[in-house]
């Protein structure tokens, strides 16, 4: 299929039925051997599972300076007011805010540093730009999850991502117990992309980013996918991060504990991969959720 900006779409979904289409890019866009801040093996793992897990990606005093940071902007009272901020459908607390690395000279400053950006060129092989960067609130008892999903699909439905060269990466700033809501992935699970079923919403963004519907699996491919690739649950301590692929399906549960769970979300696509027009939605996103400016981060 051709869009009509004479774009095949190599991922067709959002139709009448679910399709499952093997994956037509790479995983490592950049040679193995790419010098950076990803070594002994990481790149050759993070090729085989779609993830990598690092145990200290900041520093527990840098920790101490985001977290500051995120406690200031949720109880900004402007920043509750902004379009940028999701709110607990029944709590109404802040859920996420987006685009932090334009609200905060602190995040923007995460976002440049070398140990994040430089691991995030050695995947996708060029310059990056921010796709979509964002902080995320998990308090205590009831905050809700993420349901499974592959955020490409989103991202090539909604936002005119074209190919998989985009990675994300998840930075802790409390600690992931395994009962606090943490991140699940499925190992593998990055090299099948499942096109869902169903049509977008006109401005689907409001309701998916407090709950999602559209762009969701069914109950029979998640069954097949998890007996097929299991489910790895991602733990640690805080400064602790998890890099993992465009394309992995993935998803977090409910935090009913005492504990909160909090981190910041960063995405970076590959400058050759800018966005086009949706493939299967009406409207572009806003621009705070799927960045049109391409500017590569320096």
């Amino acid at each position: 299929m051709t869009t009509a900006m004479n774009v095949t779409d190599l991922y067709p979904t959002r139709g009448t039925t679910e399709v499952s289409t093997p994956r037509q890019d790479p995983v490592l866009w950049g040679a193995p051997d790419t010098p950076g801040p990803i070594t002994g093996g990481g790149l050759e793992s993070f090729e085989r599972d779609g993830f990598l897990a690092i145990d200290q990606l900041v520093t527990e005093d840098e920790v101490a300076v985001y977290h500051r940071e995120l406690e200031r902007l949720i109880a900004d009272p402007a920043i509750r007011e902004d379009e940028r901020s999701i709110v607990e459908p029944q709590s109404k607390e802040i859920r996420s805010v987006f685009e932090v690395h334009r609200i905060s000279e602190v995040f923007a400053g995460l976002v440049s540093d070398e140990r994040v950006v430089g691991r995030a060129r050695q995947i996708l092989g060029s310059d990056v730009y921010v796709h979509q960067s964002r902080i995320n609130v998990k308090p205590g008892f009831g905050a809700s999850g993420f349901y499974w999903h592959s955020d490409f699909e989103t991202w090539h439905a909604e936002d005119g991502l074209p190919n998989m060269r985009a990675v994300s990466v998840s930075i802790a700033l409390t600690e992931n117990h395994d009962t606090n809501g943490g991140l699940m992935i499925m190992p593998g699970s990055h090299r099948t992309f499942l096109g869902c079923a169903g049509a977008t919403p006109k401005d689907n963004y409001k309701k998916s980013l407090q709950m999602q519907d559209a762009g969701t699996p069914s109950d029979e491919a998640l069954t097949t996918m998890a007996s097929a690739y299991g489910i790895r649950l991602f733990t640690g301590r805080a400064g602790s991060a998890t890099w993992f692929d465009c394309n992995c399906m993935h998803g977090s549960g409910d935090n009913i504990t005492p504990f909160p769970r909090s981190n910041v979300f960063i995405v970076f696509n590959s400058v050759e991969n800018t966005a086009v027009e949706p493939f299967a939605a009406p409207i572009r996103r806003p621009e705070f959720i799927g960045a049109r400016d391409f500017t590569p981060v320096r």
